[in-house]
């Protein structure tokens, strides 16, 4: 299909600044996004036209439910935290944020396996890598908390790693997105920008992961949905197997030097490991926990 250049510029540019608007929105309102979320899952039976093999319905079932039900409920039990609900006490616990890890983990761990498959394979390595340096939320021993809802209004969902590492799962991402379907590869840019530039923007790297949440599960949504982005987006003419080559042999390169930095960073002197960070450094462990509720008295 024939694109012309503007229209790449102008749909690209629109889609970028519109997720980031996306993003500021549903990070101000949890009450709204939550709903959002959850009558999204009702258009369900409608995916079923423009989804197809076990990665695309693995991605979009990994991304809309946990957005909906495990982010959604999770701000809302902060948002109200002196509620005593069983159901809010309940979305207060450790498992949220662990469960929300494994999410992540999941959702890297499906596209480095689509790299195997596809032969990406020095891709493949920086994905691994990846999973390898993802932060968990808190470390036996430790004394940060790495992934956390705050406390404070609007209740974000917030992940310390470093820049680095958000910058790193951005190129190894987009290099999957090329090399799986070239097709798709501008929108998917278009999303993984607006996640990259929003925590620059509000000059708070720990929105990263906000950021990724959301823009993610529109454009999840979007495509389930249909695909407008092939007529001002596609992509296909992209494809080529030298650059996808040496992308992913740099991408393997930075990876391997990332995983030497952190482990070496990330040891302590009393033998202990906790992943470095930059920018803000994780808040404690004991000043994330809530003050202590009980259920009122029957």
């Amino acid at each position: 299909m024939e694109i012309p250049v503007w229209t790449y510029v102008a749909s690209m540019t629109g889609y970028i600044v519109f997720l980031l608007l996306l993003v500021e929105f549903m990070r101000k309102t949890p009450r709204f996004t939550f709903v959002f979320w959850l009558l999204a899952l009702l258009t369900a039976p409608l995916w079923a036209d423009n989804l197809e093999g076990w990665f695309r319905w693995a991605k979009t079932v990994s991304v809309l439910l946990p957005t909906a039900l495990i982010v959604g409920f999770a701000r809302l039990a902060y948002l109200y935290s002196q509620d005593n609900n069983a159901l809010y006490r309940f979305f207060r616990r450790d498992w949220v944020l662990w469960a929300l890890y494994g999410v992540l983990f999941l959702n890297i761990a499906e596209a480095t396996l689509k790299d195997l498959v596809t032969a990406n394979y020095f891709n493949f390595v920086a994905g691994v890598i990846l999973l390898i340096t993802m932060p968990f939320p808190k470390y036996k021993n430790g004394q940060r908390q790495y992934w956390l809802i705050g406390k404070d209004k609007p209740n974000d969902l917030l992940f310390y790693s470093t820049a680095a590492w958000n910058f790193l799962y951005t190129t190894w991402n987009m290099a999957f997105v090329y090399g799986e379907n070239a097709s798709y590869f501008a929108s998917s840019f278009c999303i993984l920008m607006a996640a990259e530039l929003y925590p620059l923007i509000k000059k708070r790297p720990e929105l990263y992961i906000i950021a990724r949440v959301y823009t993610l599960a529109c454009h999840i949504l979007i495509r389930a949905l249909g695909d407008p982005f092939v007529h001002v987006m596609d992509s296909s003419s992209w494809a080529n197997n030298t650059v996808l080559w040496v992308w992913g042999a740099i991408n393997m390169v930075l990876h391997i030097a990332y995983l030497w930095w952190y482990f070496k960073k990330g040891r302590k002197p009393d033998g202990s490991f906790e992943p470095p960070t930059d920018g803000r450094e994780p808040p404690l462990i004991k000043d994330c926990q809530l003050p202590t509720t009980k259920p009122a008295a029957a």
